[in-house]
């Protein structure tokens, strides 16, 4: 993952320090058209990152004073030229510390958002940065096995949101004492 120039910035003041950043994970639903089988399920937008090979929804970090939301989309069109609309909050926690190969260690507090396309329902992807290596439509009946128990519990709840908004309660960032 390409490291924004406002932390190469702060790591000249703090070295290798924990930080604190807020990220944002984007869940892209593609609903399944009207007039599809009725074995067919959603799919979602996922990137094979190039660090580590392992599949994942879009991620990113939130450049200062940049709201959640335009993170989510100015992300999902760096890496995949596609635009899209934010529809739902599907939670928001902290992740890691995470240690880098250089030792930066870093906390992510995550916001996750579910989203759709912009236009037409058979865009293809693209990959369209160095940060993957891939990009595909993935059924959410059968995601790969390198995707982590968080990432399918985000993708999950944007299903559900999508199926049923009204009822919806995000997870992430919750837990049994607090909700």
């Amino acid at each position: 993952m390409a490291t924004p120039e406002f932390i190469t910035e702060l790591r000249k003041h703090i070295g290798s320090a924990p930080l604190w950043i807020p990220a944002t994970t984007t869940v892209v639903i593609r609903e399944v058209p009207p007039d599809a089988p009725i074995w067919e399920v959603p799919t979602v937008l996922l990137v094979q990152r190039a660090d580590s090979g392992d599949w994942t929804p879009i991620g990113g970090i939130c450049e200062p004073g940049e709201q959640p939301h335009d993170t989510a989309v100015r992300e999902v069109k760096e890496e995949t030229g596609l635009d899209i609309v934010p529809v739902a909050l599907l939670g928001s926690g902290a992740m890691g510390p995470v240690t880098y190969p250089n030792g930066d260690v870093c906390q992510f507090m995550d916001t996750a958002i579910s989203a759709r396309l912009v236009g037409e329902y058979d865009q293809q992807p693209r990959v369209a940065d160095d940060e993957s290596v891939d990009v595909q439509w993935c059924s959410v009946a059968h995601l790969p096995q390198s995707l982590s128990a968080r990432h399918r519990m985000v993708i999950a709840d944007a299903v559900a949101q999508m199926k049923n908004p009204a009822r919806f309660r995000p997870r992430l960032g919750f837990n049994k004492r607090n909700g």
